[in-house]
């Protein structure tokens, strides 16, 4: 499969999945959590998809398009594992939803990265939450949700967190 092709299938996947993650939040009180903003196309998309959820951003620094920055009092700029939970302590709401996308290219750094991540992550979810992520999370207690039709297994991740 060619890099176009596999980029391809991602971006489905992840489309897929979030749409999913949103009709399983539909009754579930809580902002959403976008960790790794990137370029804005998923938080965009979030937008579009839950336009009555506030929508809190994280990352280490922006590079997204102008039409894709969050308000700045929406938005939280540095190391994640800092980051987080001070969202924790200033939000004073747990999240329904996170879409977990901070891989950086290097396999190992991010999923040490994302193993760190599940404790503060977990804090911050409320019960019954949605957690998407293109890489595994390890959080205790949280249960595997089926993924959408036509998602291969391992190419995205859904957990409910209990």
């Amino acid at each position: 499969m060619s890099r176009l092709d596999s980029a391809i299938r991602r971006l489905q996947a992840q489309r897929a999945c979030l749409d999913m993650a949103a009709d399983l939040i539909r009754g579930l009180p809580g902002p959403v959590l976008e960790i790794g903003l990137g370029n804005g196309r998923t938080y965009d998309h979030l937008r579009s998809i839950l336009p009555d959820r506030v929508i809190y951003v994280f990352d280490r620094r922006i590079d997204a398009h102008p039409d894709c920055v969050p308000p700045e009092d929406r938005l939280f700029v540095g190391d994640i594992l800092e980051t987080l939970p001070e969202a924790l302590r200033r939000l004073g709401a747990r999240a329904a939803l996170a879409h977990v996308d901070i891989g950086d290219g290097d396999a190992v750094a991010t999923r040490a990265l994302v193993g760190r991540l599940a404790a503060p992550l977990a804090a911050i979810m409320a019960g019954g939450g949605t957690v998407v992520s293109d890489q595994p999370v390890p959080a205790g207690g949280w249960r595997v949700r089926e993924l959408p039709e036509g998602v291969r297994g391992g190419r995205y991740h859904m957990y409910l967190c209990g």
